[in-house]
């Protein structure tokens, strides 16, 4: 299929704006100096396999790890209904390291599912055996809770059992709940961005041209 390079290009960038608005939610609505002072966190957006579409110039490291945590999530948890959000910090299911908490959701246009919005962002305790949760270790149980790949809401229903369990191992539950309700909330601003963009270009637009936008961030 041919695909006009402008059109590819305004598509490309459409994709990118997605998720720097996913960002900027994430950064005002967060709780903690380290979303929204030290702006360690990323987002971004994926197609319906699960391929990068396009992830905003945060943080460099989640560059190549985030489609890994997108991956798991697919592989453990099958495909995502409506409503469901997944969880994931475990760096055996493509996290980096355990404060680094991944929440992916499902994105969905006239009941078809068209892609996934992702972030992850650095908490700043999950729990171990010192305050900060980066602790020398010897066993990574020893660094704090560590989520495999979960859903944190089904169907639009939080998981309050889950909820309970993470808050409990952690030293600031109240923050560590406004930064997850953050992440929550900027995905939902990402899943919103892209059915806009298959409800205003349509989804024979999207689809073609979604698997040929990957996107490496410009830096200004």
């Amino acid at each position: 299929m041919t695909i006009d390079p402008i059109e590819l290009e305004l598509m490309r960038n459409l994709f990118e704006a997605a998720a720097e608005e996913m960002g900027i939610t994430l950064q005002r609505v967060a709780f903690s100096a380290n979303i929204k002072e030290r702006r360690d966190f990323s987002c971004a957006v994926f197609d319906d396999t699960g391929e990068l579409l396009a992830q905003a110039a945060h943080i460099p490291v989640h560059l190549g790890s985030m489609p890994a945590s997108v991956a798991a999530v697919r592989e453990r948890l099958g495909i995502l209904d409506e409503g469901d959000v997944a969880i994931v910090n475990d760096p055996f299911a493509g996290g980096t390291h355990l404060p680094d908490i991944t929440i992916v959701s499902p994105i969905f246009h006239d009941g078809l599912l068209i892609g996934y919005a992702a972030n992850r962002a650095h908490h700043a305790d999950v729990g171990g055996s010192s305050p900060g949760s980066m602790t020398l270790s010897r066993h990574i149980d020893e660094e704090g809770i560590r989520i495999e790949p979960a859903l944190l809401c089904r169907g639009g229903a939080r998981d309050e059992a889950l909820l309970a369990r993470i808050l409990a191992a952690v030293r600031t539950p109240d923050e560590r709940l406004g930064d997850l309700d953050a992440q929550l909330a900027a995905n939902t601003v990402g899943a919103r961005a892209l059915a806009r963009l298959a409800a205003s270009e349509g989804i024979d637009k999207v689809e073609p041209t979604a698997g040929r936008c990957w996107i490496i961030p410009r830096r200004s």
